[in-house]
């Protein structure tokens, strides 16, 4: 176990924290490092947990409330039309504390079965979100990192991993609208995948936890593409959130959709282990997956500002206006260097693209050149912020290709 632990890669909030120890910030401080929503959530989650103060004393099933699958299985019809018919309330859905300890958890149940004699083989996009990884090293498996790159239009490029690879791999980790690139994955590449995964028998697990937050196209799930298609929900899992589509992070609930199976096993499992929603937590759950009218509101403030980064950074050569999520991935030529001149000059602080990709087999880290930047704050912190790291840009240009 000490093994597995030490393998795992830095968590990238501790490693920025090293990076600017004893550093003091230039002006007064801004944190665009973290991914966590300051948009108020609902005003009713308070008045839904005093109505169910009563509940408090009693075990919660852990599959969920028969009410909060069923406002599950309404939120993902009224989203993915086309997957409405194959979504069952009691057998397909299983709701969970948030998804970052499902995503990490569903890989006890997707390696139990080695397809070859070695260690199994877990496939993850690169960049990641870190307990991806931590799935696969804790419990002895390969990582397979699949670079996501300007060249690979910011998603993974499937074809380059070889028929070998795909042969031995058990799970793949996919996240459409991806963190931190803001990309969406189209119906033709979640086309290609399903085909992958059915030729190769490997569990497909997608995190889809900003999928209520986009640009101008609605990002198409999983479960919708296989509504189009075939109906068949083998070997898929999907996961999502509350805590950036409602911004509740705290409320710390999410959910698991897909084949019934899996299902079936991720609920045993967790029955033994796994933190479980309160029985209040799970009527407020219920309340936000019905709500359709806050997560337009939250989405058109994003918006409102990728408009405003577009039109302070804009012209900068490393940007991208993302798809979907809340994060700019921006090319500075150097993430590290930048990140510590930010917060040393402006008090800006942001996420060196490195610390949240692995190094390839050659060393190379292909988001050495990229910061991430949370566009959480309201719209006047976060034009403030940008115009802060618009003027740090300015004087510590990438390649003499800076501001004027």
């Amino acid at each position: 176990m000490t093994t597995k632990l030490a393998s795992l890669p830095p968590y990238p909030f501790p490693r920025l924290n090293a990076l600017l120890d004893g550093i003091e910030p230039g002006m007064a401080p801004l944190a665009l490092s973290v991914g966590e929503p300051q948009h108020q959530p609902p005003g009713y989650i308070t008045d839904i947990l005093a109505a169910h103060k009563t509940l408090w004393n009693k075990y919660p099933p852990v599959n969920g409330t028969p009410d909060l699958r069923r406002a599950i299985a309404g939120s993902l019809a009224a989203r993915y039309p086309a997957s409405a018919t194959l979504i069952d309330a009691d057998t397909h859905i299983l709701p969970v504390a948030g998804t970052r300890e499902a995503l990490y958890m569903i890989s006890d149940i997707g390696l139990d079965e080695a397809k070859t004699a070695g260690a199994p083989l877990i496939m993850v996009p690169n960049p990641l979100y870190q307990p991806y990884a931590a799935a696969a090293l804790m419990k002895g498996a390969q990582l397979r990192p699949m670079d996501a790159t300007p060249a690979t239009g910011f998603l993974p490029d499937l074809n380059a991993v070889c028929e070998a690879e795909w042969a031995e791999a058990r799970m793949l980790y996919l996240c459409s609208p991806a963190n931190p690139q803001g990309k969406i994955a189209d119906t033709a590449y979640l086309q290609h995948v399903l085909e992958i995964i059915r030729t190769h028998d490997l569990i497909l697990i997608m995190d889809e936890c900003y999928a209520d937050i986009y640009d101008t196209t609605p990002p198409k799930g999983l479960l919708e593409v296989i509504g189009e298609t075939d109906g068949d929900l083998s070997n898929v899992l999907v996961c999502h959130s509350l805590s950036k589509r409602c911004s509740a992070a705290g409320v710390r609930s999410g959910f698991v959709a897909g084949d019934a199976g899996l299902i079936s096993r991720f609920t045993k499992l967790r029955s033994y282990g796994a933190p479980v929603l309160p029985l209040p937590v799970q009527a407020v759950s219920a309340r936000l997956w019905r709500d359709r009218a806050y997560v337009n509101d939250n989405r058109a403030a994003y918006r409102a500002k990728i408009n405003a980064a577009e039109e302070i950074l804009g012209d900068w050569p490393g940007f991208e206006r993302p798809e979907g999520g809340f994060f700019l991935w921006l090319n500075v030529g150097d993430g590290e260097d930048i990140a510590t001149k930010l917060w040393a000059e402006k008090g800006v602080k942001t996420i060196p693209g490195r610390y949240l990709t692995l190094d390839g087999a050659d060393g190379t880290n292909h988001g050495h050149a990229y910061l991430r930047i949370a566009l959480v704050h309201d719209l006047d912190t976060c034009r403030e912020a940008l115009t802060r790291i618009r003027d740090c840009l300015g004087t510590h240009a990438m390649g003499g290709n800076g501001y004027a």
